[in-house]
């Protein structure tokens, strides 16, 4: 029975989602045609209902809807260019400056405003000038913009992270957002190692002269104020001061001042922000309560525990599960956004890697990683459509060093998914 229902999930999430429905109607709607087999349609429709409103009222979620005002309030606060004098001033004399400027840049302005696409755009035109004055090849800049930019999305605060605490039974939040820096500096590393070879390559060259300590001492006090606001909340939900939802309504506070003395963000922008992240919110919202019922139907139907016999059953080696797993996810990822698919795949495998002592926070980078690289995948890929229209050029220009890119992210993802210290910061905890 378990296995069947998986299949009339599958199936009918796959054929929805060819036909244009919405994900998160796509998700219900399949959970309730594989339950239906066992269960009557009135029973299923009321516990489907109920379902929903209890995914929902968790206190936990009014998490998300504040971090991604205060995303989209940073967007607007016009923190973007400070950030990349900041990089700058610290990268400049590197091979090919402003590419690694442009990763680094993205790293810290993905994990502010909570955005991939939103990282490259902002991000992506800051640095174009420059690089398109200095001759850089278009398609270069384009491939380094759109590859690094999910690198944010690791780094706290994340609300995919945030997303998969609230999906994986209560993992702490803290915990995760610690464990989140190593893979999103991991990722933004990767990149920057690949910007300077082909930077080497190309004979990009960093910027002219000495270090210069003034330069990067008065660049430093100009990012200082956003900046300090991944200390102010991470440090206070690791610390204990305030709760991770309690840091979000810190975290729109900070940003809205911000935005106020910086003079980028006035009533009628704010308004507009407010309107555009309920938006945004909802839909997050909604999708987490619709998800809840294909949590249900998968419990009432052992889904997980014949998705862990069958892996179990193929080999009993965790590095050949893990790699599996790794390769489902990285498929699923080039069809799917992030949240949807966290909330699919986290009840499927997290059990499986529970039997072999892996840590839950461990998993949920791996999960995270892996469905980032989706954002910079085609066919859906939206961050790297996002930094080619930025850059001024085409998919076939871009995707030959996007392919050097993709290599170097993998080899951090198998850093990830094999070196539990890596993944996870701490010493991985069994039982």
């Amino acid at each position: 029975m378990a296995m069947q229902s998986l299949l009339i999930i599958l199936l009918v999430l796959a054929a929805l989602l060819v036909a244009g429905v919405p994900i998160s109607y796509a998700i219900g709607i399949s959970s309730l045609a594989a339950i239906l087999q066992t269960v009557p349609l009135e029973v299923s429709v009321l516990t489907a209902a109920q379902r929903i409103f209890v995914g929902m009222s968790k206190f936990s979620l009014t998490a998300i809807p504040f971090f991604v005002l205060a995303g989209n309030l940073m967007n607007q606060g016009g923190i973007a260019g400070r950030l990349v004098d900041f990089v700058l001033a610290l990268f400049g004399k590197l091979p090919g400056a402003l590419l690694v400027t442009n990763v680094g840049a993205n790293a810290l302005f993905g994990a502010i405003s909570g955005s991939a696409s939103a990282a490259a755009a902002a991000v992506g035109t800051m640095v174009q000038e420059g690089e398109e004055k200095q001759g850089y090849d278009r398609a270069v800049c384009a491939a380094t913009n759109g590859a690094s930019a999910p690198s944010g999305l690791l780094i706290p605060p994340s609300n995919a992270l945030i997303t998969y605490s609230l999906v994986s039974g209560g993992t702490s939040v803290a915990a995760l957002f610690l464990a989140g820096y190593i893979p999103g500096m991991i990722w933004a590393a990767c990149c920057m190692a690949v910007a300077v070879i082909i930077a080497r390559r190309k004979g990009y060259r960093g910027t002219p002269g000495k270090f210069d300590w003034r330069a990067l001492l008065a660049a430093t006090l100009r990012a200082v104020p956003a900046l300090s606001l991944i200390v102010v909340v991470i440090g206070g939900i690791v610390g204990g001061v305030f709760t991770a939802t309690e840091g979000s309504a810190v975290a729109v506070i900070y940003a809205l001042a911000l935005g106020i003395i910086y003079r980028n963000i006035s009533v009628r922008s704010f308004w507009r922000i407010v309107v555009d992240s309920a938006k945004m919110s909802g839909i997050i919202v909604f999708l987490i309560g619709v998800s809840n019922i294909m949590g249900w139907v998968m419990a009432f139907t052992q889904i997980p525990q014949a998705i862990s016999g069958l892996l179990l059953g193929v080999t009993d080696s965790p590095v050949v599960i893990l790699l599996i797993m790794n390769v489902i996810l990285l498929i699923a990822g080039t069809f799917m956004d992030v949240t949807p698919a966290i909330l699919i795949f986290t009840p499927l495998f997290l059990p499986v890697v529970e039997t072999f002592g892996m840590s839950p926070i461990q998993f949920g980078l791996i999960l995270v990683y892996n469905l980032c690289i989706g954002n910079i995948t085609p066919p859906v890929g939206n961050t790297l459509f996002v930094a080619i229209k930025v850059g001024k050029t085409s998919l076939s220009q871009v995707m030959p060093y996007m392919l050097a890119y993709y290599a170097a992210i993998l080899a951090g993802l198998l850093l990830v998914t094999y070196v539990p210290a890596v993944s996870w910061g701490f010493r991985r905890r069994r039982g």
